[in-house]
């Protein structure tokens, strides 16, 4: 029975649909002015990065992503009966977002259906842009098979928000804008999840120019994608909590999958740790706020995943900027903790007056600042006239942080430094997956 419901005639394993560029090229024409011609202008840490860094900025959509482009294109496909009817969808977040919002403008009925779990920013989104939600499911299985039983109920439209033909058209037209934008560019790197937004630029891109390189990125916890093409079949992988919540897909598309083969030159996995770093950069560097998916791009850039490209004319797909504040906050604060300008320690000092005031001046002296000071006296071992300090400061980076170290050790006796013996610089970004291309341009001298 569930089987029956859950398919998809969009999406059918047995019957993978062949994506063409005409289709994009079309699909691209039909959306013009509905969604906006994002800028794609040269990064400020470029010249930092050793490459010629520009950035596709998708999170400047209405709705903070680049799945509006698939969601109008698929919604003006619709035939008078579907519209009708209406649309409904599983989703976690952004293809929701954006389904809410056309759906509305378009005048269409439309329903989310989201995992309880789902972060509350994206789903209050949905019924803001004029969707009914439904919260069904602890996990996006659940709730999509909660979705197509709807779907058969109501005779709804399911739209798959990462592997149906016309979504994967219509994320194809930033590849087109990106060879229009920066004719001369040589590889693309891209966020995958699903793999629709891989998908379609590949297509455009390697029609409009074929020499130029596909790298598609994810992250550790959520690499459904290249664990499927090291297995050369589609496997469902369980997705943690992760800060790149918008690529966390256990299955990728049918579609996606069979299209991506012999287009996407080599797919990168990085480390979540840089991904944080990368959210603080984009936010300090290039005053872009976005989301843990949208920065796997430059979180692998920055990670020293691709030697190959030094020099060479680069555009990364910044694919949204729908990030919760809380977890906004906690990026940066580990990210700033990751490249040593966050640091905590204990140090013990005389608990007689104008002792914790010496130790301050200290920071003070060496211009570091004071975020938290914890005193603790119970549990210290040795005379009653000592107190222990649990410390976080802010330096400006780790040469400011080794100068803090070299201070407290002169000073004092009894200290203890958490995690200061790694140098972030100098450890692995993480490895890359399964090489795609017959003949790929990354690897040859």
């Amino acid at each position: 029975m569930n089987e029956d419901i859950e398919f998809d005639e969009y999406c059918d394993p047995y019957n993978p649909r062949k994506i063409k560029y005409d289709d994009i090229l079309a699909a691209s024409r039909r959306i013009a002015g509905a969604v906006i011609r994002t800028p794609c202008t040269k990064a400020h840490m470029a010249e930092r990065l050793g490459m010629d860094l520009y950035l596709k900025q998708e999170f400047m959509q209405y709705t903070g992503s680049f799945k509006e482009r698939g969601v109008r294109n698929t919604l003006l496909l619709l035939s008078d009966e579907q519209k009708k009817f209406g649309v409904i969808t599983a989703t976690t977040g952004n293809h929701g977002i954006a389904m809410s919002y056309h759906a509305s403008q378009l005048g269409i009925p439309c329903v989310i259906v989201a995992p309880v779990y789902a972060p509350l920013n994206k789903v209050t989104k949905c019924e803001q842009m004029g969707a009914k939600l439904i919260l069904y499911g602890t996990n996006i299985w659940e709730s999509k098979l909660h979705a197509m039983s709807i779907k058969k109920e109501k005779r709804m439209t399911y739209i798959n928000g990462y592997d149906h033909p016309n979504v994967i058209e219509g994320h194809g037209s930033i590849g087109i804008e990106i060879i229009e934008q920066v004719p001369a560019v040589d590889a693309i790197v891209v966020p995958c999840g699903g793999g629709s937004l891989l998908c379609g630029i590949a297509i455009s891109a390697k029609h409009l120019k074929p020499d130029t390189e596909i790298y598609g990125v994810e992250t550790d916890k959520t690499c459904s994608m290249v664990e499927s093409l090291r297995k050369n079949e589609r496997i469902k992988m369980d997705m943690p909590s992760t800060i790149a919540d918008g690529i966390a897909v256990p299955m990728v598309g049918v579609n996606t999958f069979y299209n991506i083969k012999g287009l996407v030159d080599k797919m990168i996995v990085v480390k979540e740790d840089w991904v944080a770093r990368a959210i603080m950069h984009l936010v300090e560097e290039e005053r872009f706020v976005v989301e843990g998916a949208g920065s796997v791009t430059i979180a692998a850039v920055m990670a020293g995943l691709f030697p190959n490209l030094k020099g060479k004319k680069v555009v990364c797909v910044i694919s949204g900027g729908n990030i919760d504040t809380t977890i906004l906050a906690r990026a940066l604060e580990r990210g700033m903790a990751a490249e040593g300008r966050l640091v905590k320690f204990k140090v013990t000092v005389n608990d007689r007056p104008g002792g914790m005031a010496d130790m301050c001046a200290l920071l003070a002296g060496i211009g570091v600042t004071l975020r938290d000071l914890v005193p603790e006296r119970a549990w210290v071992k040795g005379d009653v006239f000592s107190v222990e300090l649990k410390v976080i400061v802010e330096t400006r980076g780790w040469e400011h942080t080794k100068e803090l170290i070299d201070q407290i050790k002169k000073h004092y006796k009894e200290y203890y430094f958490q995690d200061m013996n790694e140098h972030p610089e100098k450890t692995v970004g993480n490895r890359r997956g399964p090489c795609l291309a017959p003949n790929p341009v990354c690897m040859q001298k």
